[in-house]
């Protein structure tokens, strides 16, 4: 998997992290630095972590779906990427939790939101990529993008939160084409 694959990757796991973010935006009067950071290493940290749980768990099992593994990583980015857009058009979605940074309300959230790149991690033992790096690169983008996210909710409003959320499930879909096609096709 080249970087720009691994980027493309992040960047799609980190939307739903940056749409909460954004209503963690709308949520604050006053925004503060440390709510931004707190959010983005909140975010961050854990689309990090369960790749690596992911990971961890999948590679004990890896060896006996060797032939059909990009079957696997295909279906469940597939499936992120369908859940994602199909969250953002959803009329009955839940609203971000109001001003409230608290370590129980923001580890809620970052379980919430980084419960898909724990499939990814899974996918990620199928395919042997390199866990240590990507599980990086996830955690940086989504932190960078959680960051923005709260500040672009505060300044600008919810007008973007979908959006970002279906080009999110629409990126990881297109991945996980991409490995199906390369698998099936060689």
């Amino acid at each position: 998997m080249t970087f720009a694959e691994l980027l493309l990757i992040a960047i799609g796991l980190s939307m739903d992290a940056f749409a909460v973010s954004i209503g963690k935006g709308l949520s604050v009067q006053h925004l503060k630095p440390r709510h931004t950071l707190s959010v983005g290493l909140w975010f961050g940290g854990f689309q990090a972590l369960m790749p690596l749980l992911g990971y961890a768990v999948a590679s004990s099992f890896a060896g006996i779906v060797a032939s059909f593994d990009h079957w696997i990583a295909f279906l469940l980015l597939a499936f992120i990427g369908a859940k994602m857009i199909r969250e953002a058009c959803s009329d009955d979605r839940e609203e971000c939790p109001t001003n409230d940074f608290t370590t129980r309300t923001m580890l809620l959230m970052a379980v919430a939101t980084s419960i898909d790149a724990m499939a990814v991690g899974i996918s990620f033992a199928f395919l042997g990529i390199d866990i240590a790096s990507s599980a990086a690169i996830i955690g940086l983008t989504t932190c960078i993008f959680s960051m923005v996210g709260i500040r672009i909710g505060h300044h600008f409003g919810a007008r973007y939160k979908s959006k970002a959320e279906v080009a999110g499930g629409i990126i990881l879909i297109l991945i996980g084409v991409k490995i199906l096609a390369e698998h099936t096709l060689s």
